[in-house]
């Protein structure tokens, strides 16, 4: 069991990583050009829609129309991180939350590998990276209610362990994401939102979020603040958020979210700007079939030219 211990230094919270680099990765593999790479999801109201061809689909960043260098509609392998908020308000939900995300777990495929993280008043990662279910489901059961409610500082560890994963070649390249459950808003992160939205942005990774609201929930600004940040860090990487009162629902939830994983379009192009600005660049993924949306990523940070080493006095 990892535990991540958060310090500040000089106002910005810092978690060290202690982790060893594992050989996943989602991030493309490069051979001397920049590509951009999108996990795309379609849908026709609440349906997934498969088996689209590529010439239905069109691609734009800032308005400009991309030429697509690679498709597929055949699942991909995925590097998972799977969160699971055990503050003490989970108390009477934790048992159904465990069996679900249980559940979501076995679905995974031998390709595929999930860590399984809890958080609380700490983040600790009961389990690194593996695709054994039986090691994924030991992990899920030791989870334990206690303390107050860390969750930018779970997003952070869970962006930064994913971050880490790297493929040795094209065969190893997964497409990463996060699920994660939670029923409030955090109240003891030394990360901040702005941080994590940021990491969030820069990264490769999917965020799918599941909040839990209470029937006896009122509408205060701190419960509208918790789904204000699991509904923005949803949409801007091309996830998505449910919400829930009745935590019978979680088993169709993660279903749902299984379902998506596993028929999503892979999509990649060279970007027409050359510009090396570190500025950020909006997407746009069409369909040319009625009534179906495509959702990604809202978009990514254009590559920078390395800083020049100062001058020697």
């Amino acid at each position: 069991m990892n535990r991540w211990m958060p310090r500040a230094a000089a106002g910005i919270a810092v978690l060290a990583l202690t982790l060893p680099v594992n050989s996943l990765s989602a991030q493309i593999f490069r051979a001397g050009i920049d590509v951009v790479s999108l996990n795309v999801t379609v849908t026709e109201g609440e349906a997934l829609v498969p088996g689209l061809d590529q010439a239905l689909f069109s691609v734009y960043e800032d308005g400009v129309k991309q030429d697509i260098s690679f498709f597929s509609r055949a699942a991909q392998p995925i590097a998972l991180s799977l969160l699971i908020d055990t503050s003490t308000s989970m108390e009477l939900k934790l048992p159904v939350a465990q069996q679900a995300a249980i559940g979501f777990a076995k679905r995974l495929t031998g390709s595929d590998a999930a860590q399984i993280i809890n958080f609380d008043s700490r983040v600790e990662i009961l389990q690194t990276f593996t695709a054994d279910p039986v090691l994924l489901e030991g992990a899920i059961r030791r989870t334990q209610v206690g303390g107050s409610t860390s969750l930018y500082n779970a997003l952070y560890v869970a962006l930064s362990e994913l971050k880490r994963v790297r493929a040795a070649s094209k065969e190893e390249i997964r497409r990463q994401a996060i699920v994660i459950l939670s029923d409030g808003e955090d109240t003891s992160s030394l990360i901040s939102y702005e941080d994590v939205l940021e990491s969030a942005k820069r990264s490769e990774v999917a965020v799918y979020a599941i909040g839990l609201r209470s029937k006896t929930d009122r509408p205060t600004r701190g419960f509208n603040e918790a789904e204000f940040v699991l509904r923005t860090l949803s949409q801007k990487t091309g996830g998505w958020v449910f919400f829930v009162e009745d935590v019978g629902q979680l088993p169709a939830i993660y279903q749902r979210i299984a379902d998506e994983l596993a028929n999503q379009y892979t999509i990649a192009y060279s970007s027409k700007n050359l510009k090396r600005d570190g500025a950020w660049r909006a997407i746009v993924v069409r369909v040319d079939r009625p009534n179906t949306v495509a959702r990604t990523k809202r978009g990514y940070f254009a590559p920078s030219l390395p800083k020049s080493p100062a001058p020697r006095p």
